[in-house]
């Protein structure tokens, strides 16, 4: 059968996957090929992130479509490279290999995608090359002989142009192609000494140059004139950090202030709702349970939305625009010397908002062992779930006094702040040391020149993010909250009970019957029950409070009213050791879940809870008895 005849029956279940270094335009060639035909799901068994779609050829018939992550060879460095890699050669034993590998080349950087191409070629993987960025090329007045090009490589090669909707009607023809769908897969290779990746990658380098001359193409392309003067700017030690560190305290002052409108809206929509569930139904065991466990699970997800997607907006515009690869490489050195990089420094900064989008933007981070000692450290940022707990115990224990000019109680919120990044810094330490020797990975990549996002890829990935969240997180939260529901009503307090009716339920039972255990740290058993919802979320700890002491007003008043109470009726010691607890403890069940989602089960986000819960009880016991020594009865 010639290369021209097309046999495309049973086109339907051929699978194609795109393969590439990273900043190669991959991704929005596959947004152009699949449109709205895409999902995001785990790779199985780890929480590595496949984007698959389906396509249509020029007949008219459908592919399925892998996006896999980017790698610059067949020795992967990261969890990332492993997946790529494992698939495109048959080594998964997870998945299935694709029929087909379609190379994605940065046409105006075409060294280095063709050593991919050399090492694939010398595992007889059967594909076809995509010159991508060829706008960019011809805005640069030169051209690529496709046809010489595919004379010297020996497979088929096709020009694309990933933000163009006619940009990939050349690869769509390609693909209906019956003899590309007919190679063989190659077989299984086995593990190679260091030595010979070495050989092998000084080959793969000289074959990628020999083809580069063979079609009059080994004079490189300069460098975009509006990148180079950009980056005599931003790449610069002083200026450029300067200029990273405005854009990212705008970005948090965005993730912060701008979801603060939205984040009102679903607390709004979430009250609504459970006042219409209210009216409508009698007062009974249905009512609580929808109103208090279902309406206030789902709040208590969707409202972390607008911050993820304030986040992600951010990231995916510096990533699309080739800005991130530069911030990342800015702060790689000095984020080393604490055994993370560069690409640490956002999620860190996005979990003073939130620890949930800083553990998810993490995902940028290639190294494993630096995204664990990330994912680690990002809930020791102080986030704003904290502040109405740190209002209420500030407000209740530490007087409204001048100290050289400035409010204490101010000082002391700030105080807290620093604690946490101290903490996370010394954190960061002693995992550098205990996860083994030596410094992280070298941060290596190539940088794209710098052009404006699309705005429809930017849409894809900002909608992807909410369908992730929403359908991984959501459930688990939801069940959480159900079982705190759960034990905090029942057994339901008889009538002739005296005391509040959560002190009769479960939740009850358990807090007076630990606060043996929290004595020591001068906690009562009010507080003890008071934490157990507050495993939901942090800020549910006053309106919890609230319940513990059977007040009646809601929302802002039970800050108002609970105040003095509680500095009635606990001791200076008692608020000083409450507020330490809540610099480290994990008193939130939805950033462990995220956590065992992005890590890929329960050890890791047990084992950070257990580790940091008792970081909290130690510094809020040194905190109790060196207040008591001190005289704050």
């Amino acid at each position: 059968m010639s290369a021209a005849t097309i046999d495309t029956s049973g086109l339907a279940q051929r699978r194609l996957a795109l393969l590439g270094n990273p900043n190669c335009g991959k991704t929005a060639l596959f947004n152009r090929l699949t449109g709205s035909q895409q999902k995001v799901a785990n790779y199985a068994g780890v929480t590595v992130e496949l984007k698959r779609g389906l396509m249509k050829t020029a007949a008219g018939r459908s592919v399925t479509v892998i996006d896999l992550p980017g790698t610059y060879s067949l020795n992967p460095s990261s969890q990332d490279e492993s997946v790529a890699c494992e698939m495109v050669l048959g080594q998964s034993l997870r998945e299935k290999a694709p029929d087909l590998t379609a190379v994605v080349l940065d046409a105006t950087r075409l060294r280095r995608g063709l050593r991919l191409v050399a090492a694939l070629k010398r595992q007889a993987v059967p594909m076809v090359v995509v010159l991508n960025m060829m706008d960019r090329v011809r805005g640069q007045g030169r051209e690529i002989d496709v046809a010489r090009l595919q004379g010297a490589l020996g497979v088929p090669v096709v020009e694309a142009t990933g933000i163009s909707a006619q940009g990939t009607e050349g690869l769509r023809r390609l693909l209906d192609r019956a003899d590309l769908w007919a190679q063989a897969r190659p077989e299984v290779a086995g593990g190679q000494e260091v030595s010979v990746k070495a050989d092998r990658a000084r080959a793969d380098d000289a074959q990628a140059q020999a083809w580069l001359q063979a079609a009059g193409l080994d004079q490189p392309l300069s460098a975009h004139v509006w990148s180079r003067r950009l980056d005599a700017v931003l790449l610069q030690p002083i200026s450029g950090v300067l200029v990273l560190l405005v854009l990212l305290f705008l970005i948090f002052q965005a993730v912060f202030a701008w979801a603060e409108w939205p984040m009102g809206l679903i607390e709004g929509a979430t009250a609504w709702v459970a006042e219409g569930v209210d009216g409508l139904l009698p007062a009974g065991l249905l009512k609580s349970l929808l109103i208090d466990g279902v309406i206030a699970g789902l709040g208590g997800v969707v409202i972390f939305l607008p911050q993820i997607l304030i986040l992600f907006f951010f990231i995916l515009v510096m990533e699309e625009s080739g800005y991130l690869p530069r911030a990342a490489l800015l702060l790689d050195r000095l984020m080393g010397r604490l055994g993370l990089s560069g690409r640490a420094f956002i999620p860190l900064l996005s979990s003073f908002a939130c620890a949930i989008p800083g553990i998810m933007a993490a995902r940028t981070i290639s190294d494993r062992r630096t995204k664990w000692v990330t994912v680690f450290i990002a809930p020791l940022m102080t986030c704003s779930a904290r502040l109405p707990v740190y209002t209420l115990l500030i407000g209740a224990f530490i007087p409204a006094h001048a100290v050289y000019g400035m409010n204490l109680p101010g000082l002391v919120m700030f105080g807290l702040y620093v604690l946490g990044i101290v903490s996370a810094i010394a954190v960061a330490w002693v995992l550098k040391l205990w996860r083994g020797a030596g410094e992280p990975v070298q941060l290596m990549m190539e940088l794209p020149d710098y052009h404006l996002p699309r705005v429809k890829d930017v849409a894809i990935g900002l909608w992807q993010r909410a369908s992730i969240f929403l359908r991984n997180v959501g459930g688990i939260i939801l069940s959480l909250t159900v079982i705190l529901w759960f034990l905090s009503t029942f057994p339901q307090a008889p009538v002739t009970f005296a005391g509040s009716p959560i002190e009769y339920s479960f939740a009850g039972r358990i807090g007076q019957a630990l606060s043996g255990l929290f004595a020591p740290i001068g906690f009562n058993w009010q507080i003890v029950v008071a934490l157990i919802p507050g495993l939901a979320a942090r800020e549910v700890m006053v309106a919890a409070l609230g319940t513990v002491y059977a007040l009646s007003q809601t929302g802002d008043e039970v800050g108002a009213a609970l105040g003095p109470l509680i500095a009635q009726h606990w001791t200076l010691a008692t608020g000083l050791s409450l507020l330490i607890w809540f610099v480290f403890a994990p008193q939130c069940l939805a950033t462990l879940a995220v956590v065992r989602k992005e890590m890929g089960g329960w050890a890791m986000p047990v084992g950070m809870a257990a580790v940091l819960f008792s970081m909290a009880y130690g510094a809020s016991w040194i905190t109790y008895r060196l207040a008591l020594s001190l005289g704050g009865f």
